[in-house]
């Protein structure tokens, strides 16, 4: 089927500036909560939220075959379920509605009362129930980082790191929206030259610059999924800020892996991106020595070329920018990870979240996370307010980026943006 909604040329009656994330080549879904207090179902081109609910009930859907209140829920689980055909006839569906050329809606008042928003109206809302989440260690060059802080540049990749994407279960119940503040997490620690713990807030709060993808209803219990087929399972891409207490990771983490230095919280943006809108941007994945096992070989370009950045807001002052980075650096692509994810048979569900791991490149500047940023805490980052930052401290904003462009369109993610509060106060809760 073709990707019409991708057309480089096609423009939008509704306003767009030159560089926004949402032009009409987009067209990504979300979920919000409207003026009336109504949730539904949703697009974005330029600043305007378009009420996918109100379109399909007023019969702009006539013709592709939709449930009446596939687009009247608070989820889009069940909408991803229905399939990549459903997802590229709706989108192309979108992209005529809106094109410049098409007067239906843009001379129809009364509809577009009903169906268009200003993005001030209304309020973004996790997009998809997430059943399950998983985060991979996908980065050569974060866990090159990370191992040679910790076991020296001879032993930082462990012996498996090479041969398979390795993955832990994360908890989706912390995972939140952009907006949403988060309070510094507590948990054991291990002081420096002891050898008993304490318990307290942790003093290494940590961001991890993400990508994460979204699946759909995939395979049975037992059933592996085929490299070549993992791409048709996967709805789209959300920016993710996967937040980390490193200090109560580091005590914690053996032998089991991650549990409450990373469960407290963790970010995404409100609009999932769909891969056909990132068709554009595929690129080549780095080359992998030693050559992977069968089932993780693939053909053609499965990375995608996605600018990353992450910037620290300080309480009352400007923003810095702390790293820049790119999706494309990931050595282990989305279809390796899904299918090495259920090579065991393992069930993947529509909604189910996964996380690329931190994202670094080949460069300092590029690092996606502070302990590599500021090496540990060794090297502070100075802000534009004169204060440094070795770890994030209370108060501050993380604002994460994300955007493809080339010559013909740009294709972003908005913000991920969020603020640390203090530990949580039974006091201030009354």
């Amino acid at each position: 089927m073709p990707l019409s909604a991708n057309n480089p040329d096609r423009t939008s009656w509704l306003h767009v500036d030159k560089n926004s994330d949402f032009p009409i080549q987009n067209i990504p879904f979300g979920v919000f909560l409207t003026r009336d207090d109504i949730i539904t179902i949703g697009t974005r081109i330029g600043d305007t939220a378009i009420d996918l609910g109100a379109l399909h009930q007023l019969g702009y859907f006539d013709g592709i075959p939709l449930t009446d209140d596939i687009f009247l829920q608070d989820t889009l689980n069940d909408f991803i379920a229905d399939g990549r055909k459903t997802w590229r006839l709706v989108r192309n569906r979108i992209a005529q509605i809106f094109d410049a050329n098409n007067d239906t809606l843009k001379n129809n008042k009364q509809h577009k009362e009903i169906v268009l928003f200003r993005l001030d109206e209304i309020e973004m809302q996790l997009p998809v129930q997430i059943g399950d989440y998983t985060d991979f260690y996908a980065s050569k060059e974060h866990a090159t980082n990370i191992g040679t802080m910790f076991r020296g540049e001879e032993n930082a990749l462990m012996p498996n790191w090479l041969h398979m994407p390795v993955g832990y279960h994360g908890r989706s119940s912390s995972i939140i929206p952009s907006g949403i503040p988060v309070h510094r997490p507590q948990g054991q620690t291990l002081p420096e030259g002891s050898d008993t713990p304490v318990f307290g807030p942790s003093k290494l709060v940590d961001f991890e610059l993400e990508m994460a993808f979204i699946t759909t209803d995939a395979n049975d219990l037992g059933e592996p999924i085929p490299i070549e087929e993992a791409e048709d399972y996967i709805f789209g891409l959300v920016l993710f800020n996967d937040w980390s207490a490193r200090d109560i990771q580091k005590w914690e983490y053996v032998p089991l892996g991650p549990f409450l230095g990373k469960n407290f919280a963790s970010t995404i943006s409100p609009w999932i991106v769909t891969l056909d809108a990132l068709e554009p941007f595929r690129v080549e994945t780095p080359k992998q020595d030693p050559k992977p096992l069968k089932y993780l070989q693939f053909k053609g370009k499965k990375s995608f070329d996605i600018n990353l950045e992450a910037a620290i807001k300080p309480k009352g002052a400007k923003e810095t920018v702390v790293c820049k980075s790119n999706f494309k650096y990931m050595y282990w692509n989305m279809a390796q990870q899904l299918a090495h994810h259920t090579v065991n048979g393992c069930p993947i569900n529509s909604g189910d979240m996964m996380g690329s791991g931190t994202i670094s490149g080949p460069t300092p500047d590029s690092y996606g996370s502070m302990l590599e940023l500021t090496w540990k805490g060794e090297n502070p980052i100075k802000m534009k307010d004169g204060t440094e930052r070795k770890f994030i401290n209370d108060n501050d904003t993380v604002i994460m980026r994300a955007f493809c462009k080339n010559d013909d369109v740009q294709i972003g993610f908005g913000e991920v943006k969020t603020k640390m509060l203090p530990i949580f106060s039974p006091q201030k809760k009354k």
